[in-house]
């Protein structure tokens, strides 16, 4: 996939008009295989003020490249790379299940299987509870979460693979070196990781001492490479899901 993605083709056949960015649905092949995938040329990013450097495609390479790194595997192959439109990142496209991974349900109705997040309302004004899976998938992610510092884990973030899978897309506002965690995710707070989670960390923290982390700088400033092997540490010493901060607002909005 990762040849397909660098390699490929790319035949532009629509836009994600509900982004905040400029983003692509797009076709790609190579050597007669082919597949669909997101493509975000650079030039159509919106600056952010308080994510000044590099850019928001670099970002979601590092995103994946921390991902591998770690074996957690909750990044779909992504890649920069020349396209119609300039240098951009290109990431292979997720088919989803029906089934969403992040609702909002009834108040004091949580499915089971489901973990409630935080009282919130529906479209209609009425009581209702945040709540997403209690999937051992989601909860890798939660973990992957904390070290990268998502700003903008939505619940439309976090995809449900036909194939059972679960991904998580739009890390272009991740690994400031300021806290800035923002995310949906928050059912485990002040629980055990689980032991694939430490596993994940302690891989990524070794692979930031090699090839991995200088990688990462060809996207990320050093103060913000420095910060992602501080954030790991620190979760791999705490062993424990962190609760959510009073200093910023620790669900991004809209949640969805």
């Amino acid at each position: 996939m990762l040849d397909l993605l660098v390699r490929g083709r790319i035949e532009v056949e629509g836009r994600l008009v509900d982004a905040s960015n400029a983003t692509l649905f797009c076709g790609i092949s190579l050597d007669g295989v082919s597949a669909k995938c997101v493509y975000k040329p650079v030039r159509g990013e919106r600056p952010l003020w308080d994510f000044p450097d590099g850019t928001l495609a670099g970002r979601e390479v590092s995103a994946y490249l921390i991902s591998e790194a770690s074996g957690l595997g909750v990044v779909p192959p992504t890649v920069l790379r020349a396209g119609p439109f300039g240098s951009g990142m290109v990431q292979l496209w997720v088919e989803t299940a029906e089934q969403d991974l992040v609702d909002i349900v009834a108040e004091g109705d949580v499915p089971s299987g489901w973990r409630a997040v935080l009282h919130a309302h529906d479209r209609f004004g009425d009581p209702a509870v945040l709540v997403h899976s209690d999937h051992e998938r989601v909860a890798l992610m939660s973990a992957f979460d904390v070290v990268v510092n998502n700003a903008d884990r939505k619940g439309g973030h976090v995809l449900h693979a036909v194939d059972g899978s679960v991904f998580g897309v739009d890390h272009g506002i991740c690994l400031h070196v300021e806290d800035k965690l923002r995310t949906v995710l928050w059912g485990w707070s002040g629980e055990p990781l689980p032991g694939a989670a430490v596993e994940g960390l302690r891989r990524l923290r070794s692979a930031l001492d090699g090839s991995v982390g200088e990688g990462l700088h060809e996207h990320l400033t050093r103060g913000e490479v420095r910060a992602l092997v501080e954030r790991t540490e620190k979760l791999i010493v705490a062993g424990v899901y962190p609760a959510p901060s009073s200093d910023w607002p620790s669900i991004p909005w809209p949640a969805f």
